[in-house]
């Protein structure tokens, strides 16, 4: 979010009080949007998406019994970094729909922490539920944000992202094993695109700053 200068309060002991700190210091939207605009939040969710996707890779037989635990925490890690990045510039997307999106991974996440001991097939209903809007969400985005560099990219995120949720909620769910490993590949190779989402936004926030004659 593009965030115009504060104007500067007129002189006078009325409005001393009113200065805490420095310039947006007191303003939470301010802070959140100065914080949201970082590409490093986007790098952050990737990276919690692509972790747990590695570590059900390499032990799916050790990581069965914490299944929903694991999910749990990735979800909910995942909605904070969406509810943050959703402050940022509001040109690439709209904040209610990405905050509605962050919302519906914390519930997610939530639901997956409540009673970890579920079954597959609840834990498969919540994890295909929450990838198929969310990918959804994100091709509306990609579709909808003109001026987003290299939309591609996003768009093949939620297609992506559509894709797992639809094989998820289809895949019969007697077998554990084979849904604990097709969630872990899911989640590597959802993380591997958001990683590239990551750096493309590092990519157009540096463009941005050059032509404003800024260092990034």
């Amino acid at each position: 979010m593009t965030v115009p200068p504060r104007p500067t309060p007129p002189a006078g002991p009325e409005h001393t009080p009113a200065r805490h700190g420095p310039s947006g210091a007191d303003d939470p939207e301010r802070v959140l949007g100065a914080i949201g605009s970082s590409w490093h939040w986007a790098l952050a969710t990737a990276l919690a998406t692509l972790l747990p996707g590695i570590l059900i890779l390499v032990w799916p037989d050790e990581t069965l019994h914490i299944l929903a635990v694991i999910i749990g925490i990735y979800l909910l890690l995942a909605g904070f970094f969406r509810f943050i990045m959703a402050f940022g510039p509001e040109s690439h997307g709209e904040r209610i729909t990405r905050l509605l999106l962050a919302v519906l991974f914390v519930l997610a996440g939530v639901l997956c922490l409540r009673n970890p001991l579920q079954t597959i097939a609840a834990l498969s209903l919540i994890v295909g539920v929450t990838w198929l809007v969310s990918g959804m969400v994100t091709v509306y985005l990609a579709v909808a944000a003109k001026g987003l560099p290299h939309r591609g990219i996003l768009f093949g995120a939620g297609a992506l992202g559509v894709a797992a949720g639809i094989v998820v909620l289809a895949l019969p769910t007697e077998s554990a094993v084979v849904l604990t490993r097709l969630l872990g590949l899911w989640l590597v190779l959802l993380g591997l695109l958001e990683v590239g989402v990551a750096f493309t936004l590092r990519a157009g926030l540096s463009r941005a700053a050059k032509d404003r004659g800024l260092t990034f």
